[in-house]
């Protein structure tokens, strides 16, 4: 079983994403199909199948939640050593071939958000900054091509 990292904060969030799912969500769902079933013919009653599909996306979500929940180990950022990039590291990198500084903080996969600066451990280039040092340049292979990369800073 792989064990999974979180952040307090990405910990709360799953959390109360499964909470919310298993009270309101299976609410609504269980609305929803007991208004289809009262039309009538269940064989061809097309919003009594999508209800019931719906429920099982939601039901598949909330076993995923809490897998990863019951799997995780949550990470006190205090802990962290900043002379490597681990796990919850902010990295300041510099994308050689275009001349550009990013701005990443390493996290799981399940608090991923690119939006938010936040890149997965598991990501291709999550994984080439994993373990290394502030000044070390290296490659990263990724669906567009190849990154030469360097990290500038690391950072709690």
């Amino acid at each position: 079983m792989k064990k999974n990292y979180l952040s307090r904060e990405g910990y709360e969030k799953l959390d109360n994403e499964l909470r919310d799912l298993k009270t309101r969500g299976r609410k609504e769902i269980a609305e929803e199909i007991s208004e289809a079933r009262a039309k009538g013919d269940l064989s061809e009653n097309a919003e009594y199948d999508a209800a019931k599909e719906a429920q099982g996306h939601l039901e598949k979500r909330i076993a995923e939640l809490e897998n990863t929940l019951a799997t995780s180990t949550i990470i006190d950022e205090k802990d962290i050593d900043t002379s490597k990039a681990y796990l919850l590291s902010t990295i300041t990198i510099l994308n050689k071939k275009v001349n550009k500084e990013m701005k990443y903080t390493l996290v799981s996969k399940d608090e991923a958000d690119f939006k938010q600066g936040k890149i997965s451990v598991d990501s291709p280039i999550g994984k080439g900054i994993l373990g290394r040092e502030a000044g070390e340049e290296f490659t990263v292979k990724v669906p567009a091509g190849q990154l030469e990369l360097k990290i500038l800073k690391i950072e709690r």
